[in-house]
C-alpha cells in the first residue's frame, strides 16, 4: 500500500487524527485534524466520493520526495499530491485539473511588470524566492511579503489560491515592486531543529530580502506586509531592518496559543467538533503560560510543537513592538475573518497604538482571513474555492504607499 493510498483510505474513513501524525512534528501545529476534515469534506461536497485511485507518480520537490496520485470522485479528478522528506509528510496538497487552475486576477496587468527568481540566504540556510518588478519606470516603493504560520511556498498557496501572487501581481501593476520567498520550512522542513523558534522563522530570510531590495533599489521606500502570524512578527523586522513603513494584514495579536483555541470554539460553531479536542488545547495552552521550559514534553503542548518555539511566541508581545515604531503603519482586516478577528485581535491593535498618528486601520467588511470577499459566516472549506485578494485591498494598499 503506497503511502498516499494509506492517507486517503484514513481520509475517507474520517481518521484525520491518524493523518496529522504522520505529518513532521514540527508541522503538526498547522496540519491540525479538523483543518485537515475541512480540506477534504470540501473536495467531497464538491465531487462526490472517491470512485477509484490511479497510479502513484513520483518526483522531487526542493528538499522533499513528491507523490502524485489522481483520485476520480464521482464529479470529477483531483491530484493528490503527498510530500516528504523521507521519514514524515511535510505537505499535502489537492489539485483540481488544469482548467481549474489559479488564474491571473482581472487587476493585474502582466504587460507592466516582469518577475526574476532571487535566493535569499540567513541563518545558514537559503530560500528561492520571485521579485516582481514593474518594467516601465524605476519602482519608487518595494514591498517584502511575509506569509502566515505553515510551511508556505512564495505564492502562499492554499487550495487553488495565491494570494501573494495577487498582491505581487496586482501592486507591480501599479508600480510597486515586490519581493515574496517561500518560507524556510517549507524549503528545509525535514532540517529544522527542536529549537526553533519564531524569530528563526521569520526574521533571518525577512532581514536578508529587505537587504535585497535596499541594494537593488536603493531610491525606493521598502515596506514589510505580513499576513496573519507574518504581520504578528513584522514589528520586530521594522526593529531589526531600515523599513519604511509596516503594512499588517490580518495581524494577529492575541496570543497564538489562546486563539488557537478561540478558533476551534468557533469551527465547534459551524460543524462537529468533540468538546474533549478543545478542553485538551485549552490546556496545553495554559501549560504555555505557566511552568514551561525548554523540557518540557512536546506531547503536552499545543499541536505538539516543541516548547523552544512556544517560549517565543510567548515572550513576544506584537503590539508593544509596534507601539515603539516611528515609521508609519496600515492594518487592515476582514469583516468575516473568524482566525484573526476585529473584536479579538484588532480591538488590540486598536487599543495600543492609540494615539499614534501615522496609524492607519481599515476593515474591509466581506473579507475572510485571506482578504477575499464573500458572504455568511466564514468556514475552513471557503479557502478551498477560487478565489482572489479582493481589488479593493490592492487599492488600498497602492493608495497608502503612495500617500
Amino acid at each position: 500500500m503506497t503511502l498516499t493510498t494509506t492517507v486517503l483510505e484514513h481520509a475517507q474513513a474520517g481518521r484525520f487524527d491518524r493523518i496529522s501524525e504522520m505529518f513532521a512534528p514540527e508541522l503538526r501545529p498547522h496540519v491540525a485534524p479538523d483543518t485537515l476534515r475541512a480540506s477534504w469534506d470540501a473536495a467531497v461536497a464538491r465531487l462526490g466520493r472517491v470512485t477509484a485511485i490511479g497510479a502513484e507518480e513520483h518526483g522531487q520537490g526542493p528538499g522533499v520526495l513528491m507523490a502524485h496520485t489522481p483520485v476520480q470522485f464521482e464529479h470529477g479528478t483531483l491530484s493528490v499530491t503527498v510530500a516528504t522528506n523521507g521519514e514524515w509528510i511535510v505537505g499535502i496538497q489537492l489539485d483540481r485539473p488544469e482548467q481549474d487552475e489559479w488564474a491571473s486576477p482581472p487587476y493585474a496587468e502582466k504587460e507592466k511588470f516582469t518577475e526574476e527568481d532571487i535566493t535569499l540566504s540567513g541563518d545558514g540556510r537559503t530560500v528561492p524566492g520571485t521579485l516582481t518588478m514593474p518594467s516601465t519606470a524605476t519602482p519608487h516603493a518595494a514591498v517584502v511579503l511575509l506569509s502566515g504560520s505553515g510551511p508556505h511556498d512564495r505564492d502562499e498557496t492554499i487550495g487553488l489560491n495565491k494570494p501573494f501572487k495577487d498582491l505581487a501581481w496586482g501592486l507591480a501593476s501599479r508600480g510597486i515592486a515586490v519581493l515574496r520567498a517561500e518560507k524556510v520550512s517549507f524549503t528545509h522542513g525535514k532540517d529544522l531543529p527542536s529549537t526553533f523558534t519564531l524569530y528563526d522563522e521569520y526574521l533571518p530570510h525577512a532581514l536578508a530580502a529587505v537587504a535585497l531590495l535596499r541594494e537593488r533599489l536603493p531610491e525606493a521606500a521598502v515596506y514589510v506586509a505580513g499576513h496573519s502570524l507574518g504581520g504578528t512578527i513584522a514589528p520586530r523586522v521594522a526593529h531589526e531592518a531600515p523599513v519604511d513603513g509596516l503594512i499588517l494584514i490580518a495581524a494577529g495579536a492575541q496570543p497564538m496559543h489562546w486563539s488557537t483555541v478561540r478558533q476551534m470554539r468557533y469551527l465547534a460553531s459551524v460543524q462537529p467538533l468533540p468538546q474533549s479536542a478543545i478542553d485538551t488545547l485549552a490546556t496545553q495552552a495554559a501549560r504555555i503560560d505557566g511552568d514551561l521550559t525548554l523540557d518540557t514534553p512536546d506531547s503536552e503542548l499545543p499541536f505538539g510543537t516543541p516548547a523552544a518555539y512556544w517560549l517565543s511566541v510567548r515572550d513576544y508581545h506584537p503590539v508593544a513592538e509596534a507601539a515603539r515604531l516611528t515609521v508609519p503603519i496600515l492594518l487592515v482586516n476582514g469583516g468575516r475573518d473568524y482566525q484573526v478577528t476585529v473584536a479579538d485581535d484588532l480591538a488590540l491593535w486598536r487599543e495600543g497604538l492609540a494615539g499614534h498618528a501615522n496609524v492607519t486601520i481599515e476593515v474591509f467588511a466581506a473579507g475572510n482571513h485571506m482578504l477575499a470577499a464573500g458572504e455568511g459566516p466564514a468556514t475552513p472549506a471557503e479557502y478551498q474555492a477560487p478565489h482572489h485578494v479582493a481589488p479593493e485591498i490592492i487599492d488600498l494598499i497602492a493608495r497608502w504607499i503612495g500617500a
